[in-house]
C-alpha cells in the first residue's frame, strides 16, 4: 500500500473524510494541507529530500480567502505536479457532477482516479486508493456510464462550436456567417442545419434549446 500521501482539501468535512479512510488503510505517513500553493510547495520539498509522495489527492475547487494563491484550483495543482513528478499517482475526490468535466480529467489531465464526494465516498475512496496503487484506473460504476454514455458520441471542434454560439444567443440562421468570418468549414447554413439535426438525434434531444442544456449538463461548453 502506499506509504506517503499528500492530501490537498479546503473543507475540513472532506478532510475528515480522507482522515478516516485512511487510517482504516493504515497509511503510515499522511500530511494535509489547505491551499494548492502549498501542496506544490510540499511536493518540490518532498522531491529535494529524495522523499517523494506516492500519491496526492487533491479537490478541484478552492475557496478564495486572505491568503493570495498563485494556483487558484486543482486542475492547475495537477498540471503543476505533473511537470514535477510526472508519474505520481493522482485521486481527484470532488462535488464537480459534469461527465465531460471529469472525462476530461482522465484525458487531458491523467489522473488515476475520480471519487465524487457523497454520502459514501469514504467507501469509494478506499476502492479508488486500492485500484490505484495496482494501477488500475478508478472511476465508480455510476459515474462509468455517465462517461459512457458521453462517449457514445464523439464531439468534434465543429460540433461544439456551433453549439456553443447556439448558447451564447447566436441564431441558427447567423452561424454560417460566424463560420465564414472565421474560415471554419462547412459554413453552409443547410450544412449547419444537418449537422445539429445529426446531434440532436444522436443524443436524444427535440431541440436546441434541450441540445444546449445537455451539453452543459456534460460540461461539453
Amino acid at each position: 500500500m502506499f506509504k506517503k500521501i499528500l492530501i490537498a482539501e479546503d473543507q475540513e468535512m472532506g478532510s475528515l473524510s480522507v482522515q478516516k479512510t485512511l487510517e482504516e488503510l493504515n497509511i503510515p505517513n499522511v500530511d494535509y494541507v489547505y491551499y494548492c500553493d502549498d501542496a506544490l510547495a510540499k511536493i518540490k520539498k518532498s522531491i529535494r529530500e529524495n522523499d517523494p509522495y506516492d500519491l496526492l489527492i487533491t479537490d478541484l475547487s478552492y475557496e478564495e480567502d486572505h491568503h493570495l494563491q498563485n494556483i487558484k484550483d486543482g486542475k492547475e495543482l495537477i498540471e503543476e505536479v505533473r511537470k514535477l513528478q510526472p508519474l505520481l499517482k493522482i485521486i481527484v475526490f470532488s462535488g464537480e457532477r459534469k461527465s465531460g468535466i471529469i472525462d476530461s480529467l482522465f484525458t487531458e489531465f491523467r489522473i488515476n482516479g475520480y471519487v465524487r464526494k457523497a454520502r459514501n465516498d469514504s467507501k469509494e475512496l478506499k476502492k479508488a486508493i486500492a485500484s490505484v496503487y495496482v494501477n488500475e484506473n478508478y472511476l465508480s460504476l455510476d459515474l462509468k456510464q455517465e462517461v459512457k454514455k458521453l462517449n457514445s458520441y464523439e464531439f468534434t471542434k465543429y460540433d461544439t462550436t456551433l453549439v456553443s454560439l447556439l448558447s451564447q444567443g447566436v441564431q441558427q440562421k447567423n452561424i454560417p456567417t460566424y463560420l465564414q468570418n472565421n474560415n471554419i468549414t462547412p459554413n453552409s447554413l443547410s450544412s449547419v442545419e444537418k449537422k445539429l439535426n445529426s446531434l440532436k438525434e444522436a443524443l436524444g434531444v427535440t431541440s436546441n434549446e434541450q441540445l444546449i442544456a445537455f451539453c452543459k449538463d456534460l460540461g461539453i461548453i
